[in-house]
């Protein structure tokens, strides 16, 4: 079942893997077919090393219910539902602790763009989340992550910051497709480390990008007067 997604989110997991976005297994890729409603995620606590495509789990977007797998699935399983179920146009989410990142959200503060090479990619501040409160962590933790994203984006569009801070957790990003969702968390991060070592000992409120050079960054590579790259012939 799901044999092309599996592989996608496979290859997905593997790129974090690749890029160290991961330590351990400290990270997790998925992959949607919302035709059928399922969600195809890493197995829990397997390592990169000894993953295969097959391993992959197949779940319900409705409960988080395991379709096909023998393994269990990701312990992030229902925040990915949860932002599936409310960004309706993503089709992979990624999940880390890669280092940069995971110091912003530690440090509980929206990463400003400071330059162009954000601005490819995030139209705007990347956001974070506020922190979850005592009840929401005992009582249904995962669901709550994805229910605090969920909230910070009322103030933002998903479709052009596709990535988040969780307090005091690490960034979750999305995309396209699985890889699409990986390359986000590479971008993140190494804009993170970027952001971090500019924001250092200065105002950083006074040396964010201007507007005009945020629009022009972002919309060459995105929407529908997009000139970056190559087009199909």
């Amino acid at each position: 079942m799901l044999e092309k997604l599996k592989k996608e989110v496979y290859d997905a997991n593997i790129f974090l893997y690749q890029n160290n976005l991961v330590t351990l297994t400290w990270g997790n890729a998925s992959g949607i077919d919302r035709e059928k409603g399922y969600v195809v995620i890493k197995p829990s606590g397997v390592s990169y090393e000894s993953l295969t495509p097959e391993m992959m789990v197949v779940v319900s977007l409705k409960d988080g219910s395991v379709i096909e797998g023998n393994l269990n699935p990701s312990s992030d399983t229902i925040t990915h539902l949860e932002l599936y179920r409310n960004f309706k146009e993503i089709k992979g989410v990624v999940h880390t602790h890669s280092t940069w990142a995971t110091i912003m959200s530690q440090r509980g503060e929206s990463l400003i763009p400071f330059g162009t090479t954000h601005a490819d990619t995030f139209y705007g501040s990347v956001p974070c989340t506020r922190k979850l409160t005592k009840e929401e962590i005992e009582s249904d933790y995962e669901l709550n992550t994805g229910k605090v994203i969920v909230e910070t984006f009322k103030d933002f569009n998903y479709r052009e910051i596709p990535g988040v801070f969780v307090k005091h957790h690490g960034p979750f990003t999305w995309g396209s497709s699985p890889l699409k969702a990986a390359e986000n968390a590479l971008i993140l991060e190494t804009v993170s480390k970027m952001g971090y070592f500019t924001s250092l000992n200065i105002d950083s409120k006074s040396i964010g990008v201007d507007k005009y050079l945020l629009d022009k960054h972002y919309l060459r590579k995105h929407g529908k007067n997009a000139y970056y790259g190559q087009k199909e012939k």
